[in-house]
């Protein structure tokens, strides 16, 4: 009997044998291919800013280069410095900031609302409301963009900034993705938990609703901040080139070269106008990735 049990004692089982676990660890690591893969695309698409970036520091006659310049040449600081002397690009960094900042922060806050109230909330015709919302993404925005412009020329608001922030205060796309992400990380135990300790419909929006919502709100926020930034149909056609955007901005430079543009020129402000971006995403991709661990563990 004691020398079964010293045996069994000395002999490993199945369930604890470390090669085998150890294998199929170093199994499950990714390979020379997936990097491979993963730095091809990366270069991929990171290649058409670093060009820019190439041809904005030398002169506009290097685009004809063959084969390509890749490497930058000592040009950038005087070519960022004419993109302030040309067009009023400074003003138009702070307009857009402005504008997107605003227009950021609405359709985060509204969609979360309106997202909530879809995934939460029992009301009369809530499935038939959503429907619609969801149909006006259907709509081409270059549809509205007639009438939108007479209203604002009506408003007397034409040239200044409320006209491009005021169209882009809610989305339907917010709406829908909110929803979507909060019908099911919000159980509705917590909500009638809540509910019974006294918390008001806004105290359960509040100290419920936003703090789960909180890795799909930076996703919208980013989203959102990048298409306001970027968005040239509208603040083209309103604001004058006295108050222009970023990307407006960058029209006027593109036209100042008269028949031929000056490349470098405009690929210097083109630069310029990612560099906020670029911080940006930095900082809430760190935010995010922290918001979405956070969910992970309290989920």
């Amino acid at each position: 009997m004691s020398t079964l049990m010293e045996r069994t004692r000395t002999e490993p089982t199945a369930t604890t044998e470390a090669p085998r676990y150890r294998k199929g660890k170093d199994h499950e690591r990714p390979g020379i291919l997936t990097y491979a893969i993963l730095i091809a695309f990366f270069a991929i698409s990171a290649f058409p800013l670093w060009w820019s970036f190439v041809i904005s520091s030398r002169q506009s006659s290097d685009t004809n280069l063959v084969p390509p310049a890749v490497l930058p040449g000592p040009n950038f600081l005087g070519n960022a410095a004419k993109v302030f002397e040309t067009a009023p690009f400074l003003q138009a960094l702070a307009n857009s900031v402005i504008i997107s900042g605003a227009i950021t922060v609405s359709v985060v806050f509204f969609s979360t609302l309106a997202g909530y109230s879809f995934a939460k909330l029992k009301f009369r015709a809530s499935n038939g409301l959503l429907l619609a919302v969801i149909a006006t993404m259907a709509i081409p925005t270059q549809l509205g963009i007639i009438p939108l412009f007479m209203l604002m020329a009506e408003w007397e608001w034409v040239g200044t900034l409320q006209a491009v922030i005021l169209p882009g205060l809610v989305t339907a796309f917010g709406v829908f993705f909110m929803r979507q992400y909060l019908v099911d990380v919000i159980p509705d135990e917590l909500i009638e938990a809540a509910r019974v300790d006294g918390a008001s419909m806004w105290g359960t929006f509040w100290h419920v609703a936003l703090p789960a919502a909180r890795p799909a709100m930076a996703v919208l926020a980013l989203f959102t901040f990048m298409a306001a930034w970027t968005d040239f149909l509208w603040p083209l056609l309103v604001l004058g080139p006295r108050n222009p955007s970023v990307q407006t901005a960058l029209a006027a430079l593109s036209a100042s070269g008269g028949q031929t543009p000056d490349h470098s020129l405009v690929l210097a402000g083109a630069v310029l106008s990612v560099i906020p971006l670029l911080i940006l995403f930095v900082l809430a991709g760190k935010q995010l990735v922290a918001g979405i661990m956070q969910g992970a563990v309290k989920g």
